[in-house]
């Protein structure tokens, strides 16, 4: 089956074509505030790389959040809108698992814990703790990182921190013996190809009428900060 996976959750915009669990065509880019122009365009570059049309599809999904509210509704709509028209399978995965099973997968020889973690300003991330069979061990939450918090799980052996939200943490985390941060990860559609597969096995698909993204967090206006407007 040919899935189209999707992931606009942070400032990476990625698509994956992939079948079998092999990845047909991908496009990845992290030029941020892009998802709007790019997502289109990349969907159809990797269609057309793999000489396929959209009624190819068996499947979409999607990266499910938390993360950007925009990068978010983008996404989803998209997702949304090729399996209302096509009438195919709408599959969504948690945008920090998603990044725990990309890890796994580029590091199978790793067996120690993983952290992803999306920045959500100040010294606040939105977490998540994974082991090696991408079981979830502490699920999604926003927290305000401080010296402590995850030497709970820091005290049973090695954890690494992905995302883009480890790096600001480092200073604070960084002194226990079994912290690890990867600075070389990078978010993307990929992370999301074999948990996409097994729930699509198990029939675990979302009703595209009435999925919401996650985004743990409301969303917040802000004012307007160009020159010449009023209020």
């Amino acid at each position: 089956m040919n899935t189209l996976l999707i992931e606009t959750a942070t400032q990476i915009c990625s698509v994956v074509l992939a079948s079998d669990g092999r990845i047909l065509a991908r496009r990845d880019s992290d030029v941020p505030n892009a998802h709007s122009t790019r997502l289109s365009v990349f969907i159809q570059e990797v269609l057309d790389e793999c000489h396929l049309t959209p009624r190819d599809l068996g499947a979409v999904c999607v990266s499910a959040g938390p993360g950007s509210y925009t990068g978010l509704r983008i996404g989803v709509s998209s997702a949304k809108g090729f399996c209302f028209a096509l009438g195919i399978p709408f599959v969504s995965v948690p945008t920090l698992l998603s990044m725990a099973a990309l890890y796994y997968r580029q590091h199978p020889e790793y067996k120690g814990l993983v952290c992803p973690m999306i920045d959500a300003r100040r010294m606040e991330c939105y977490t998540m703790m994974v082991d090696a069979n991408l079981n979830i061990l502490r699920d999604t939450a926003a927290d305000v990182i401080n010296e402590g918090i995850f030497d709970e799980w820091l005290d049973r052996g090695e954890l690494t921190f992905i995302g883009d939200g480890a790096a600001k943490t480092r200073p604070v985390l960084g002194a226990h013996a079994n912290a690890r941060f990867d600075d070389s990860f990078r978010l993307s559609a990929e992370g999301m190809i074999d948990i996409a597969s097994q729930r699509l096995s198990d029939g675990k698909v979302e009703d595209v009428a009435y999925f919401e993204p996650f985004y743990l967090k409301d969303f917040v206006a802000k004012k307007s900060v160009v020159h010449g407007l009023r209020d």
